[in-house]
């Protein structure tokens, strides 16, 4: 069996601990609203999984190759899904909303995109997964819809709130809130 340690460095059984996650959402192609609360609902009917809170949404300057505006968001998640298997769902609900992945382009256009951003206060440095996000603190498309969910959060490589890190973002790329349809 696997096992954590709460903050108290108590052993707790891994599988009656729900993990405490953040998920960016992103999308730029077709009807993005739509497409954002298409993932979530599919998110809600991951095994063992249930959306605690979900951010505004906000839309976006685009980066890299994109050309149309992002719509993004954060959900926060309690799950006992391990990082690496939650990923495998997220990528498969990316794959069933039809995202095709580009190899070796980056920052393009996507019907969907779903990231784990935050997992507890875990350090998690694989090939298929790191997390910290490794670019969320440059982000401000990331942080802005983080910080409505979870300003005091702790980015456990950095050592700085959520807050503090959008506070200190150089990013210069527009990102604005969007009115409730």
């Amino acid at each position: 069996m696997l096992y954590r340690t709460s903050p108290r460095h108590e052993a707790i059984p891994e599988t009656h601990v729900p993990h405490q996650v953040y998920i960016g959402i992103g999308s730029n192609l077709g009807d993005r609203r739509a497409n954002t609360h298409e993932a979530m609902e599919r998110i809600k009917g991951l095994p063992a999984t249930k959306i605690v809170r979900s951010s505004s949404l906000y839309e976006s300057e685009p980066l890299g190759d994109a050309k149309t505006w992002f719509v993004n968001s954060v959900i926060q998640l309690e799950t006992e899904l391990l990082p690496d298997q939650l990923l495998k769902k997220l990528k498969a609900i990316e794959e069933a909303m039809g995202r095709k992945r580009v190899k070796g382009k980056r920052w393009g256009s996507r019907i969907i995109d779903l990231d784990i951003l935050l997992a507890d206060q875990d350090v998690i440095e694989k090939r298929t997964l790191k997390v910290p996000h490794p670019e969320m603190h440059k982000r401000r498309f990331v942080l802005l819809p983080l910080a409505e969910l979870a300003p005091h959060v702790i980015h456990p490589q950095l050592g700085q709130s959520v807050s503090t890190l959008l506070a200190t973002v150089k990013d210069a790329k527009r990102v604005t809130l969007l009115p409730r349809s």
